[in-house]
């Protein structure tokens, strides 16, 4: 999955530093120092609250541009400053934090502090505990698991291949042997060195944690979304349960045609799929194996956006020029001129860099990024709608104070750029001139339509729970380190019903091969992401007035769909997720809804097909 980084206390603790301090002097230049005192003079709440921002807010734009060094110029020295700044930001945040618990208990404070207090206090991602040197180890041992990462290599035909690269290969080989060595190695060379780190970490965040008076990190990640955690993670089941149903029978569906591929010896006719066959490292998306699952007749829609591309001789600015081109359409203002300046569009050849998707907010005002390794085909095409979605989002509430800057709820964030890539319909491939109007498909490939998109928008729905659920288990203790690898793997199978392709080990740490691991970002809100969109999407259509079937809307060039999208952008996180989702949807309520109308059609259809077979493993 993709990343985001927002310089506001949420966010910046996304990378373990969630702010730190800038420290003040009388005289023209500043510096930052570690270990000095956090603590603020303040009598009131509210005079806690503005001083808190205002340190939060200097340091931001330091601490971000280290990050940005870092990210796109992995060497032990920027590795290093990282460090070091992770250490400053992780004290900083545990400091107030701690101090915004004492302020909270103070009686009548204004509703908007009082969320402010509970932003400082639960908005740290990994905190250290007040213990000497534990932010520095904290900090130290979360830089290196996420540069190891970068790193990061695994081997195909006995060749090492890097990250991006074998990423790629997934979608695209269809040699089982291949496919099983790349797996097997990127999970082993990746992941396996970090058990023991990640490990320790965990304990340093429990503590922290419980130092700020949450029962554990995982309980603490879950204040974060207005309501208690335990609402939250009962929210988060009930959400899936309402599209499990759709799910279940793409399993099925999927199963049965990799079986008629491979045969029995690579994939059974029943019992979970192998994960290497899904075109997907983590078989988290299985869009890139639908030439094997394409329906007869309607399967062939006519057309392939990464053959597109490549026809209409698009690079990398092109196709981050078209993202823009939408967000202009809706009456947004272009980019600004930095933003072509300090982006990383492509993989640089001469150094060592993080090429996971991300985008980046470095002064929480214009100074917006994209980070990635731009390969010309559809699935970056849509990424690079999805990113800007965050880049567009961070500049449409950058008027509000420091710790309002952030999306309603995470899931907001990654949602809004899917809601765009939602609209990337045949339609809209013709008005940007990448689709000739002869090759719209007609209204009988809607089944090939819609099984493209369930191939990345259903499949990754349980993974998008898992990853936290394990998450939550490893913080809470109920899963001990000893058995970090078979409960991974115990996850993947009861949510996704999918296996390794070979035998794992217990003491194996294959979470470590997914980023948001060692990088330690929150998976929910990707999950959320995934039903956020169809709700935002709709309400988009329906402000358009579209009248066809929902998964043939595009909204593209509707500025009162841009007004009305801006006005709960405007919002950032000074409105419970809530309120925010009221201003758009006209609703309250979180809901899978949207998306089984959307996958309707696709679902009948799904029932007929998988009439006789075994379903669930």
């Amino acid at each position: 999955m993709k990343n985001w980084i927002s310089l506001s206390a949420l966010a910046i603790a996304s990378l373990t530093i969630s702010g730190c301090k800038k420290i003040e002097n009388d005289s023209a230049t500043s510096s930052y120092s570690s270990g000095a005192s956090t603590k603020i003079e303040a009598a009131t709440a509210e005079e806690f609250v503005e001083k808190a921002e205002k340190r939060l807010f200097d340091f931001s734009t330091y601490s971000a541009k280290v990050q940005w060094v870092n990210s796109t110029y992995l060497t032990e020295d920027t590795d290093a400053l990282a460090a070091i700044a992770g250490a400053e930001g992780t004290k900083m945040s545990v400091d107030f934090a701690l101090q915004a618990a004492e302020f909270a208990k103070q009686e009548g404070l204004d509703p908007i502090v009082k969320r402010k207090l509970d932003i400082l206090r639960g908005g740290i991602v990994m905190p250290a505990p007040t213990t000497a040197g534990a932010a520095d180890e904290l900090s130290a041992i979360a830089t290196d698991l996420q540069s190891q990462y970068g790193k990061g290599k695994g081997l195909l035909k006995g060749e090492e291949i890097n990250g991006s690269d074998i990423e790629a290969a997934m979608g695209t080989n269809r040699n089982p042997a291949e496919l099983k060595e790349m797996w097997t190695s990127w999970h082993t060379n990746v992941g396996g060195p970090m058990r023991d780190d990640y490990k320790r970490m965990v304990e340093i965040a429990n503590e922290g944690s419980a130092e700020l008076g949450f029962a554990d990190t995982g309980a603490m990640w879950r204040s974060n979304y207005d309501m208690p955690a335990e609402e939250f993670a009962e929210t988060m089941d009930k959400l899936w349960l309402d599209v499990k149903p759709l799910y279940d029978e793409l399993h099925t569906y999927v199963r049965g045609k990799l079986n008629e591929k491979y045969g029995d010896a690579v994939q059974a006719e029943t019992g979970p799929i192998r994960a290497d066959l899904l075109g997907n490292m983590w078989a988290q998306e299985w869009g890139n194996i639908y030439d094997i699952v394409a329906p007869e007749g309607a399967g062939d829609i006519g057309y392939d956006i990464s053959d597109l591309l490549v026809q209409k001789d698009y690079d990398a600015i092109k196709m981050v020029k078209v993202g823009e081109d939408f967000f202009s359409s809706l009456g947004f203002d272009p980019l600004p001129e930095t933003f072509w300046q300090r982006s990383q569009f492509v993989k640089p050849r001469d150094r060592e860099v993080v090429c996971h998707a991300s985008a980046w907010d470095l002064d929480n005002k214009d100074d917006i990024r994209i980070k990635m390794c731009i390969k010309v085909n559809g699935d970056d095409f849509i990424t690079v709608h999805h990113e800007l979605g965050h880049n567009y989002y961070q500049r449409a509430y950058k008027d509000q104070s420091y710790l309002h800057l952030n999306g309603a709820n995470d899931g907001f964030h990654e949602a809004i750029g899917d809601m765009l890539a939602l609209s990337i319909t045949p339609d809209y491939l013709v008005k940007i001139d990448l689709l000739d109007e002869s090759q719209v498909p007609g209204a009988d490939k809607d089944t090939g339509l819609l099984l493209r998109q369930a191939m990345d928008k259903v499949a990754f729905l349980p993974f998008g729970l898992l990853v936290d659920k394990w998450r939550w288990g490893v913080f809470s203790g109920e899963i001990k380190p000893a058995d970090y690898n078979n409960a991974w793997h115990d996850l993947k199978r009861e949510y996704q019903g999918v296996m390794p392709p070979v035998e794992r080990p217990a003491d194996a740490f294959d979470a470590g091969a997914k980023y948001h691991i060692p990088g330690n970002t929150p998976y929910a809100r990707y999950f959320l992401a995934r039903i956020l969109q169809f709700q935002f999407y709709k309400a988009a259509c329906d402000a358009a007035g579209w009248e066809g079937p929902l998964h043939r809307c595009s909204f593209y060039g509707n500025k009162e769909v841009g007004t009305k999208l801006n006005a709960m952008l405007e919002l950032g996180a000074s409105k419970p997720w809530p309120d925010a989702l009221e201003e758009f949807t006209g609703t309250r309520e979180m809901s899978g809804k949207a998306m089984l109308e959307y996958f309707k059609p696709l679902q009948d259809w799904l029932k007929e097909q998988n009439k006789g077979k075994t379903k669930g493993w």
